[in-house]
């Protein structure tokens, strides 16, 4: 199949599409290049620079494609409560562009990198698709948004669209991984202070009521989270719009995540405690049980394993 890949130079979104591509699919990929890289877009997709309002309906235009993966998005949570226009007209806006330029060139399918942060703080865990949609942030109102417009888009002009929903992506594909310009993920931060690019790692609170009393979050690797993207291609049935949470279902304390990036690393990584930030829920994680009865997903890869990864491309770099 021809695939469109918005936001196909960054982290989750080149994976993606290098997974599209050894499957054998025509990869075409649109990214302004605004937090992308564009050595980050595999060799055998096609890369046309440009924003999904500029031009995202001259790419689709008669140009048979069959699905399109939304990856692109402004994703910073502290920035959207400074920028909260900026989350709406980029997110939401542009996936507005987006969607009509689908509908006018007859794409049939879109696959959703949605979030889970749309569920805000959550009454239970594991969380389900069932439960209440409170987001906390403009961010996460804004991929709520996305997802309440692709329901419209499937009950009224026939796409089937999925959409999903993920906390904490890690790990890396080969020379495909996660550098940010502005970097707010734990594993990253922690690995840099291993290679000496910082003092500390901060455990904001260490009193939540948790086995070692540090909050607790979902981790997936980025392989993972990229074959539940290829299967959704095959649920995305004409006039319906689908949601599927993905979560290892029991998540990782952060000084989980610190032991074992010090396992890994072999390297003394210091931590100290910090105050509790204001809003930090103590656990956060998503189940992920519709998806596997319904497509057979998954999470095959630990969390030592994303930070092993992680690991050997930081250093690669």
């Amino acid at each position: 199949m021809k695939m469109l890949v918005t936001g196909g130079a960054g982290y989750v979104g080149s994976v993606v599409s290098a997974l599209l591509l050894e499957a054998g699919h025509e990869v075409v990929v649109l990214d302004d290049l605004s937090t992308g890289h564009e050595d980050a877009v595999p060799e055998g997709a096609r890369l046309v620079r440009g924003t999904l309002r500029d031009t995202a309906a001259d790419v689709l235009a008669g140009a048979g494609f069959e699905a399109v993966l939304h990856f692109a998005a402004k994703s910073l949570v502290g920035e959207s409560v400074e920028k909260p226009g900026l989350y709406w007209d980029k997110n939401l806006g542009e996936s507005l562009a987006l969607l009509d330029a689908m509908r006018r060139a007859g794409v049939p399918r879109i696959v959703f990198s949605s979030t889970a942060a749309t569920y805000g703080e959550p009454e239970s865990t594991p969380i389900l698709e069932t439960d209440p949609t409170r987001p906390t942030n403009p961010y996460g109102a804004s991929k709520l948004a996305i997802d309440t417009a692709l329901g419209e888009y499937a009950r009224l002009h026939g796409i089937g669209g999925v959409s999903l929903r993920y906390f904490n992506v890690a790990g890396a594909y080969g020379r495909l991984g996660e550098r940010h310009t502005v970097e707010t993920h734990l594993i990253p931060n922690v690995l840099k202070i291993a290679q000496g690019d910082g003092e500390a790692v901060k455990l904001f609170g260490d009193d939540y009521p948790t086995p070692d009393g540090t909050c607790i979050r979902d981790y997936i690797h980025v392989t993972d989270l990229g074959r539940a993207h290829l299967l959704a291609l095959d649920a995305c049935a004409p006039g319906t719009h689908q949601i599927f949470n993905l979560g290892s279902g029991t998540g990782n304390s952060v000084k989980e995540v610190v032991d074992v990036c010090r396992e890994v690393t072999g390297r003394e990584i210091p931590a100290e405690t910090a105050p509790r930030r204001p809003g930090d829920p103590a656990v956060l994680v998503a189940s992920s049980d519709k998806i596997q009865a319904a497509l057979g997903w998954k999470p095959e890869r630990d969390l030592r394993t994303m930070i092993d990864d992680a690991w050997t491309f930081l250093r690669s770099r």
